[in-house]
């Protein structure tokens, strides 16, 4: 696809000190679709000048709020306002400048969680869907290459009927008490009134239930959960493992964890059919394993000239075989296909599925697992979803 002009984008949030907004403008800019107009990156507004200035913005459009960037961008003409708006803010700080911007005709991209609970995660989907506006959820995960693949194998019918997942994100770097440091991304993630309710399970557990429904194409029914505190004095739940039953009578596991000292960010997931099975793991992104019965492994890799690969994949490789893609270009396949479909938006063109990202209906899921999953463990029983 073809964009003539580039994309405006302002962002709230990711000011100096932050963790994910670097992240988040590194993959909007990787295709040159996308240009940073305007930003409120901080609540300190010096920090927000001086992140601004850094990033060699015009001065009168480093806001002081969101509030004002909004209201003064949508005044603006078409061919100055902003086109959309990022949302890299702690999750406590997510819902009211995305409801506000959709209120003014501007699409959004927003980290994950999507809310601070359900009930804003509700709303939203609720008034995106009403007004048929461009909505992404930077679920990462799902922009790699090899994970379409394994969708597609999936939806090809080639491991068969499928029976069984199981999908794992390990990491350790909350194994020790980090939030009685100055370490400002543990201080907010392991506090509930700026996180939610939930702490591994809000944090990484909806990554891992939104690979397993975006892989398998199947809806997560109902889970059985049991989440634990295993640092002493941690507010939330810092270790958890979970039940999952899915549509179509296929069973599963779901297990998080950030006490897994050692670990990083090692997502993986494992799904099985009656003819056979795939293997992902996040460690090794340009690798997916097919294992088919009475046949070797499989093992298939990314690259734009691997011609065996199914369309859907290659239009989410970025080099030759053999190259190294990782993180940031799977960010940047979101930030890319979301840019598509607010072009689309904008001309009244149709987009093209090939072109696919998490979506304000896949955020809104993971708002109520996360529910699903606390009161399940709360209850010792299963909940529906």
């Amino acid at each position: 696809m073809e964009m003539k002009q580039k994309l405006k984008m302002g962002m709230v949030g990711g000011g100096i000190g932050s963790f994910i907004g670097a992240i988040h403008r590194n993959a909007a800019f990787l295709d040159n679709q996308i240009e940073l107009v305007c930003g409120s990156f901080s609540s300190n507004y010096e920090n927000s000048i001086d992140t601004g200035k850094d990033l060699f913005l015009d001065p009168k459009r480093i806001y002081k709020n969101y509030q004002d960037m909004i209201e003064i961008e949508s005044s603006l003409d078409n061919s100055e306002k902003m086109d959309f708006i990022s949302i890299v803010t702690p999750n406590h700080l997510h819902f009211d400048p995305a409801i506000k911007a959709l209120e003014k005709g501007f699409p959004v991209i927003i980290d994950k969680p999507m809310t601070y609970d359900s009930n804003q995660s509700k709303i939203l989907s609720s008034k995106v869907n009403e007004i048929s506006i461009p909505f992404a959820v930077t679920h990462t995960y799902t922009g790699y290459p090899m994970v379409k693949e394994a969708k597609n194998i999936i939806l090809s019918g080639k491991i068969g009927k499928l029976r069984k997942v199981a999908v794992e994100y390990p990491q350790g770097w909350l194994s020790d008490f980090l939030e009685a440091s100055d370490n400002k991304q543990a201080g907010w993630r392991t506090d509930p009134n700026k996180s939610g309710k939930a702490g591994s399970m809000g944090d990484i557990g909806t990554h891992a239930a939104n690979m397993v429904e975006y892989v398998t194409g199947k809806k997560i029914l109902k889970i059985l959960s049991k989440v634990n505190i295993v640092v002493e004095g941690r507010l939330l739940e810092d270790d958890g493992n979970v039940l999952i039953s899915l549509e179509d009578n296929i069973e599963g596991n779901l297990m998080t964890s950030q006490i897994a000292a050692g670990e990083e960010n090692d997502l993986k997931i494992r799904v099985w059919g009656e003819k056979g099975g795939i293997e992902w793991f996040h460690s090794n992104p340009n690798t997916m394993l097919l294992k088919l019965n009475n046949k070797p492994n499989q093992i298939l890799r990314a690259g734009v000239n691997n011609s065996y690969l199914s369309d859907h994949a290659i239009a989410h490789c970025r080099t030759p075989s053999g190259h190294p893609e990782g993180f940031i270009e799977a960010f940047a396949n979101i930030y890319r296909n979301f840019s598509y479909s607010v072009y689309n938006y904008n001309k009244g063109i149709k987009d093209d599925p090939i072109y696919d990202f998490p979506t304000v209906n896949d955020g809104h899921r993971g708002m109520k697992f996360i529910d699903a999953v606390i009161e399940s463990s709360k209850n010792s029983t299963w909940i529906k979803i």
